[in-house]
């Protein structure tokens, strides 16, 4: 009984639960990763090549089949030690060294299996005895395996046993050297630059040799090395790393060397289920010439598809223009429901202001793809050539996917016949735009939807559609319609005036606005004379606004009922503000408002009076003695020399002697004081006491603060500093 099989020879038993060609055995092969089990795979002997599998690889019910047909009846099926020992050992440098550990562990485990299922003992007792008996060397194992594992205890054994029925047999490789990759001069010296520096010079050249670029290093570093006492490592050393380090980068490499490369063949594409886990999480919207004429000229195609159930949904537009966007949106939003975002490009008219605006009041997510990234819609970007090559095609005036395809087109007719004749002539062009769209919504609706898609499992986008049981979120038909009024511009908004809103040189009346509102406007496509008006937000209904021409109606009945609207307007606007007039508000309000707030204010706090020196002048001290003069007051006396300060002083004891004192009575009765008010002098004098008190930190009284502050920014003060400061007392006399 054959054990090993090639491809052909698995497709040729026809086993149950297998293919029966070698191209979906391969296929079968590649998608489950037989080529991983190391022991069950190997290199065919012979002419031709190719790979044998092991038939323990093969699933249960194809493996019983296959033994119950070849083998002799005497014979048990293999087991899994079986097979994993019957693996030849592998070639030496083909495979690392924790490949190697892996596959040998593999190998101890079957042994175990088939011993433990042998004995018929318990899978605990059988360890032990299995463990004694590998280390006697009395269990069957290859050789290979057998110098790869030396010896066992059954605390290790038992950790695999672990690792293996949890799933993480990777947990059963190791790699000693593991610990050391990576450590050495290339790799570690100046924080990896020799590495980096290498990979830098492959990427401006591919065809630079390996010791080309080792000599370039060895320029580069040498004295560097030298200097921090590491030696550059031999060129075949070099060769070695380099090649891992290649390996290593081959994505980053190949993107910075071959970006179209890179692109093709490495840049995922993903399936998108992440983006879209159930019905209508994620639309894809993308338009695109059709490849075919029409007898009004050539029309673009706008596709919208639903990226979990793969549906699609078709407009055809003259122009490219936000207006077909909008138009397809209702049409499929009308059809499915409103979905959870929409990805587009950057085209004019999918970044336009009325479809942004659209989503936005919508709530739909607007997710923009990257410029020139076509690959970020590659779902509706297929589905566009699977329109074009499936639908366009069958259609009259079809004219090919490129100009070359063009051209044979023209060229199957014959050069007499397309003499002179116009594109319409020579393509058979007889569809009218609205006739295309018929025909491309049957395509779309009963053959497209209708056909197995392999990105969904194989189901068709219809059944796909139709097995989700996740609500979908409908919208009255009548609102979508409102959303979808044009703007009169990109902003939509206008600011009403006595006249009320001009569009396009018409005035529409809105009785439910006021001059000065600002508002958004929207146009009704089927009434010329009615604007309907929102807030600026475009949220909140507010009303509508006619113009009495357009719409038909009185003009002067229409300026009534506007004024009239406007004045109940205003009324009730200011109806809490004439009330408050009502209750007292005057002129003077705001004035004894004030000044009662300012003497509620003053009463708290006490002024110090800034830092300050007198300026005086001979002009300005005859102006002193002139203003005391008009007040009644006689001007100070110079002082007097110390002389004539004697002589005085003289004459008054004199008088005194001379003159007999008034008894006490008497003076009390004929003293008459001279003056009756306090003098600058005396305030200035009671100023000084209070800032004499200030300065030891005694406290004074409010009504004397009030008069320190006041005297201290007082003219008179000021007068007076100077005579004080040149003078002394004798000013204050």
């Amino acid at each position: 009984m054959k054990l090993w099989l090639t491809p052909a020879e698995i497709a040729e038993l026809a086993l149950p639960g297998l293919p029966t060609t070698k191209r979906n055995v391969n296929l079968l092969a590649e998608r489950e990763d037989w080529a991983g089990f190391s022991g069950l795979c190997r290199p065919r002997a012979g002419r031709g090549g190719g790979v044998e599998y092991h038939v323990n690889l093969l699933p249960v019910a194809a493996r019983t089949a296959y033994f119950g047909d070849h083998a002799p009846a005497e014979a048990t099926s293999v087991g899994p030690a079986e097979a994993i020992q019957a693996a030849p050992e592998p070639a030496a440098g083909t495979v690392r060294a924790a490949t190697l550990q892996l596959d040998a562990r593999l190998a101890v485990l079957g042994a175990l299996k088939d011993f433990t299922r042998s004995s018929a003992l318990k899978q605990t007792v059988a360890v032990g005895h299995f463990v004694d008996l590998y280390n006697l060397g009395r269990i069957e194992i290859p050789e290979w395996a057998s110098r790869t594992v030396g010896r066992l205890s059954t605390r290790t054994v038992l950790r695999w046993l672990a690792a293996a029925r949890e799933g993480e047999t990777e947990r059963l490789a190791v790699d000693k050297g593991a610990a050391r990759r990576g450590q050495g001069v290339l790799d570690a010296a100046f924080d990896g630059e020799i590495k980096h520096f290498a990979l830098a010079v492959h990427s401006f050249n591919e065809l630079y040799t390996a010791r080309q670029i080792y000599e370039t290093i060895r320029a580069e570093f040498g004295a560097r090395l030298a200097a921090a006492g590491m030696a550059l490592p031999v060129q075949r050393a070099f060769e070695m790393r380099f090649k891992a380090w290649k390996q290593e980068h081959a994505a980053g490499l190949l993107r910075m060397m071959d970006p179209d490369g890179f692109r093709s063949k490495m840049r995922t594409s993903g399936t998108y289920a992440h983006l879209a886990p159930h019905l209508n999480a994620l639309w894809q919207i993308d338009a695109s010439p059709v490849d075919a004429l029409c007898v009004d000229g050539r029309h673009s195609i706008y596709v919208c598809i639903d990226i979990w159930s793969r549906r699609i949904c078709l407009f055809v537009s003259k122009t490219p223009r936000s207006e077909a966007v909008q138009l397809l949106m209702r049409k499929a939003i009308l059809a499915w429901g409103v979905p959870d975002a929409v990805k587009t490009d950057n085209g004019s008219d999918f970044v336009a202001r009325a479809t942004v605006r659209l989503f936005a009041k919508l709530q739909i997510e607007a997710i923009r793809s990257d410029a020139f990234s076509p690959w970020q819609k590659g779902v509706v970007e297929r589905n566009i050539r699977t329109f074009q090559t499936d639908c366009a095609r069958m259609l009259p005036g079809f004219v090919g996917h490129s100009v070359a395809h063009r051209k044979t087109i023209e060229g199957r007719k014959a050069f007499a016949a397309r003499l002179g004749q116009a594109d319409g002539d020579a393509f058979n062009v007889t569809l009218t735009g609205e006739e295309l769209q018929a025909i491309v919504d049957r395509w779309s609706s009963e053959i497209y939807a209708q056909r197995a898609h392999g990105g969904i499992g194989n189901l068709t986008p219809f059944a796909r559609a139709a097995s989700s049981t996740r609500p979908i979120r409908t919208v009255d038909a009548d609102a979508l319609a409102t959303l979808l009024m044009p703007a009169p511009d990109a902003e939509g908004l206008r600011t009403v005036g006595k006249n009320g809103v001009r569009i396009g040189g018409f005035h529409y009346l809105a009785p439910d606005c006021l001059p000065g509102d600002r508002v958004f406007v929207r146009l009704d496509p089927h009434d010329a004379g009615t604007v309907w008006l929102f807030d600026e937000t475009g949220d909140r209904f507010i009303g509508r606004g006619l113009n009495a021409k357009r719409a038909g109606v009185d003009p002067a009945e229409l300026v009534a009922q506007t004024r009239a609207a406007q004045k109940a307007a205003i009324d009730a606007q200011t109806a809490e503000i004439t009330r408050q007039v009502r209750k007292g508000v005057t002129q003077r309000t705001v004035l004894e408002g004030r000044l009662k707030d300012a003497a509620a204010a003053a009463g708290n706090l006490v002024a110090f009076p800034p830092r300050s020196e007198i300026h005086t002048t001979p002009a300005l001290d005859a102006g002193l003695e002139i203003a005391a003069l008009r007040r009644g007051e006689a001007p100070t006396a110079a002082p007097l020399s110390e002389a004539a300060s004697k002589v005085h002083a003289q004459l008054l004891a004199e008088m005194e002697d001379t003159v007999p004192a008034p008894s006490a009575a008497r003076r009390a009765s004929n003293v008459r004081p001279l003056r009756d008010h306090e003098t600058p002098q005396q305030r200035y004098r009671r100023w000084l006491d209070l800032h004499a008190l200030l300065e030891r930190g005694e406290p004074i009284s409010p009504d004397q603060a009030a008069f320190y502050g006041g005297f201290a920014n007082s003219s008179e003060k000021r007068g007076l500093d100077g005579l004080y400061e040149e003078f002394g007392e004798a000013a204050l006399r």
